[in-house]
């Protein structure tokens, strides 16, 4: 295959910021992307990652900041003219082309010699594996199919840039698991550089090179997947990595970064992530995967364990999932090698060092007013 992305060194994003009448949708995006590198923008809904997105397109001016390729300006330049190509949650497709046509609309436009665009549509067709639906009109393909037409579209034009949409937002389970690898495959054989935002942690852990994590339009951690995923600077990001355990507790006792944390008679050692003292309220973060039931075969030692309530026990193959509730009344997500009876009082466990004590200085999501929240709609 000749198919291949326009090179550059770098691409800098400089305080890029966006307000829309007056609130801040992006705040202060400060990010170095190196050529060929997969970079996923990750955060829930509102965060600003499609906004910025948006921004880099060329589809929203910036209202603060610069963009710079090799340290030229991009970002006043025309949306068509800055060599990136696009692919949108919606795929975007003209309904009466085929997939050639859909394909070769953007070299059309460009005005490729008719042979040079012949060869790379059929080179573009041959790497998303299409070839046996050329000449099908979108509405005769499946979500995936069409999705790797909205892709070949993009790559055709050998962009020195791809960004990426939550391309598989609409796809089932099964088609997205295939459509992370076949993005994957593309984007290293073709030496692509690539911008990806999701929703999906898993999406971004298991495709990018790194993440950046945006919360309110803000930068929260910036790192590889196993950076986030091991070492998350806040509950935040801790949040998003899946520690669905998110515990408000009291410090009553720190040695270096081991800290003992408790609360209406519930108690655990974790690791402090930003240095507590005595009294400071804290939230400490635990994966469900961290927090198991004790086998009533395997005697426990350490000593970091509690006792809850079972509510909820669901078969996930090797390994239950169990809703426990506290006897101070907190409801919590643990991990079990057998499966407990609901109602039954068990004895669970963790690590102290896969318990990661934050400080609690950050407002719940959950506790924002009708007014917050149509603020962080603004952000998506």
């Amino acid at each position: 295959m000749t198919i291949a992305a326009s090179k550059f060194e770098s691409l800098e994003l400089l305080g890029l910021g966006r307000s829309f009448g007056g609130i801040d949708a992006l705040v202060d995006l400060n990010l170095t992307v190196r050529a060929g590198e997969f970079i996923a923008l990750l955060g829930p809904s509102g965060c600003g990652k499609s906004t910025a997105l948006n921004c880099l397109a060329g589809l929203l001016p910036l209202t603060h900041g610069q963009i710079l390729i090799d340290g030229k300006r991009v970002d006043t330049v025309a949306a068509e003219n800055r060599g990136f190509g696009m692919v949108f949650q919606n795929y975007a497709l003209f309904p009466h082309l085929t997939v050639e046509k859909n394909i070769a609309f953007g070299l059309q436009m460009r005005k490729v010699p008719k042979a040079e665009l012949k060869r790379r549509v059929a080179e573009a067709i041959a790497l998303v594996k299409l070839e046996q639906h050329a000449k099908k009109l979108p509405g005769q393909l499946s979500g995936g199919q069409q999705q790797r037409v909205a892709i070949a579209r993009a790559v055709v034009l050998e962009p020195r840039l791809v960004l990426m949409d939550e391309p598989l937002s609409n796809l089932d389970a099964k088609l997205r698991l295939e459509m992370r690898t076949e993005i994957r495959r593309l984007h290293q054989s073709l030496g692509l550089t690539t911008i990806y935002v999701t929703h999906d942690q898993e999406e971004a852990l298991s495709m990018a090179d790194r993440l950046v994590v945006l919360r309110e339009g803000r930068v929260q951690q910036v790192g590889t997947p196993e950076q986030l995923h091991n070492s998350p600077e806040n509950w935040h990001v801790a949040d998003f990595m899946g520690y669905r355990n998110l515990i408000d507790l009291d410090v009553t006792a720190v040695t270096g970064s081991a800290v003992t944390v408790a609360d209406q008679g519930f108690t655990l050692r974790g690791t402090a992530v930003h240095t507590p003292h005595v009294g400071d309220k804290v939230r400490a973060a635990i994966r469900p995967e961290d927090l198991v039931v004790v086998s009533p075969t395997v005697p426990v030692t350490g000593g970091n364990t509690t006792t809850a309530t079972v509510s909820v026990v669901e078969y996930h193959g090797r390994e239950f999932a169990v809703g426990v509730t506290t006897p101070g009344g907190r409801g919590l997500h643990v991990r079990s090698d057998h499966a407990p009876v609901v109602g039954s009082v068990v004895e669970l466990t963790a690590d102290p060092a896969r318990v990661l004590v934050f400080p609690a200085d950050l407002v719940d999501p959950a506790t924002l007013s009708v007014e917050e929240r149509e603020l962080a709609e603004v952000r998506r």
